[in-house]
């Protein structure tokens, strides 16, 4: 529908707010899958850090039982029982390099390298249990974990190669940065040991220390990882990204384009005599005979094609542009219909729409009075229907009007009545000739009781006040034999005929 609410924009103006309709979805996308990619990375990082947990307790697990089993034999020579004893815990137990037996803080007893006396410091070890080593004499410049297990002056150790460490750290993360961290070293996934605290990550920085062994792990990513991980993970979402901005940009053109003044663009489809009559047929209860059209306002836009009246008319009520569009509309409807009213039956009924905008001065007088004059006396009954959708207030201009329009042999209907405004009051102070049942009323015969009591309420008032009653909406035979039934005076609706042109009206007439 070519109506807005905005005035007209200079083309600056216009050319600034497609830009924006275009960069402000990328934009917002962007932000939303940033913030995406963020809470992922999180979640990686944490998963990451506790798998990393889970598999250094498992190798932990295995120095822990290997020094377990060995420390009873802490004390006794280191023969060759002795020395294939510790090499058994080491062929038996997954990730342990070598174990060694200690007896009052002297390693004195090797799986490496049997009877071999070296000096040990229990302080190195946190917690007196872990070490993380950068290498010994005989694999020197490379990673070990020693785990100790001690009572008393006795004490067995049990070793993890460096190279399981940083294997682990590769293969439980291909993208996240991963270190282990044992008292005041840490380990590199480059297998190099590093003193002091493990650098924080730039992104989804995660620490985890174990329940069970004094050691922590370090995970996250580096800065710019949320970008290449939106780059690598949403390729799809950006391009549709990319395409509804610019489709909206597209949008926001076209719309700033359209006219910007409602009242502006009514009074150009007016001025160019957009807005056309169609006429619907009304017949009789009795006999369903033609007794009759209501004439229906159509706007013919030149781009938009046939606007229903639905989508117009609110805003030419609100612009007050309503009176001269129905002035139109009935010297259409006289030019049309005047040169082919010998087929009209005596006291043809036409109805036309006015609003509470009509009820203002005395104007719609003479538009009724030349109106009839197109036609012969007695050939035609013109009948105003008052529409709903605003309060019409009886004040002295109304009365006179009202009053003048009987005189003239002007009827008047209430139009789809018991669904807007109107009142008993109506009835009252404005000398209503018919009562108009909406189609909502109709529409429920056969399928809503409440519905039907109402509708058949409206019928029993209208006999009450001998007034008479028109019932719109007649779709379907059930609904037009029920009407009918019920005593109800003229019936419209598809299933006697839709709105049509008035050339191709003036057609059906004659076969008619």
């Amino acid at each position: 529908m070519p109506l807005t609410a905005k005035g007209p924009l200079k083309r600056s103006t216009r050319t600034l707010w497609t830009l924006l309709a275009v960069v402000l979805p990328i934009a917002l996308g962007a932000v939303i899958l940033y913030a995406q990619a963020e809470r992922t990375l999180e979640r990686s990082s944490l998963e990451t850090a506790e798998e990393a947990i889970r598999q250094f307790d498992l190798m932990l697990d295995n120095t822990d039982i290997a020094a377990r089993a060995l420390l009873p034999r802490v004390g006794e020579d280191c023969d060759a029982t002795r020395q294939l004893a510790l090499r058994d815990q080491v062929t038996r137990r997954p990730f342990v390099r070598s174990t060694n037996l200690v007896w009052r803080n002297s390693n004195y007893c090797s799986s490496l390298l049997g009877s071999y006396a070296v000096p040990l410091d229990p302080r190195d070890y946190v917690d007196g249990r872990l070490w993380l080593m950068d290498g010994n004499p005989i694999t020197p410049n490379t990673a070990l974990l020693v785990y100790r297990w001690s009572e008393g002056e006795r004490a067995a150790l049990a070793t993890i190669d460096g190279y399981h460490l940083t294997n682990a750290l590769r293969l439980i993360s291909r993208f996240a940065d991963l270190q282990l961290q044992v008292g005041a070293h840490w380990l590199s996934s480059d297998g190099q040991v590093h003193d002091g605290a493990a650098p924080q990550a730039a992104v989804a920085s995660q620490h985890l220390t174990s329940a069970r062994y004094p050691y922590s792990v370090s995970a996250g990513f580096a800065e710019g990882d949320v970008w290449r991980h939106m780059k690598s993970q949403y390729p799809a979402l950006f391009s549709l990204l990319v395409f509804l901005g610019v489709a909206t940009g597209v949008l926001a053109h076209w719309l700033q384009k359209r006219s910007a003044s409602p009242s502006q663009e009514l009074r150009r489809a007016l001025d160019a005599q957009e807005f056309i009559a169609y006429f619907q047929p009304v017949v009789r209860g009795d006999n369903l005979q033609w007794a009759g059209i209501e004439v229906l306002m159509r706007w013919q836009h030149p781009k938009e094609g046939l606007v229903r009246p639905d989508l117009f008319i609110p805003f030419a009520e609100h612009s007050g542009l309503i009176v001269p569009m129905t002035r139109s509309l009935m010297q259409q409807t006289r030019q049309a219909l005047a040169p082919h009213a010998r087929y009209f039956s005596d006291g043809f009924h036409i109805g036309i729409n006015i609003t509470a905008s009509h009820c203002h001065d005395l104007q719609l007088l003479d538009d009724c009075r030349e109106f009839l004059a197109a036609f012969a006396p007695g050939k035609v009954i013109l009948v105003l229907e008052l529409t709903e959708r605003e309060l019409i207030k009886p004040t002295a201009i109304t009365q006179q009007l009202f009053a003048a329009l009987h005189e003239l042999g002007v009827m008047i209907a209430i139009d789809d009545f018991g669904t807007g405004h109107s009142s008993l009051a109506y009835l009252r102070q404005f000398n209503v000739d018919y009562l108009k049942i909406d189609q909502s009323f109709v529409a429920m015969i056969g399928a809503d009781a409440l519905s039907l009591h109402i509708l058949d309420s409206i019928i029993q008032l209208s006999a009450k006040l001998d007034l008479g009653i028109v019932a719109e909406g007649i779709e379907t035979t059930e609904q037009r034999d029920y009407l009918t039934a019920q005593g109800v005076d003229f019936l419209q609706g598809y299933l006697f005929g839709r709105p049509m042109p008035s050339s191709e009206f003036v057609a059906v007439l004659a076969r008619h």
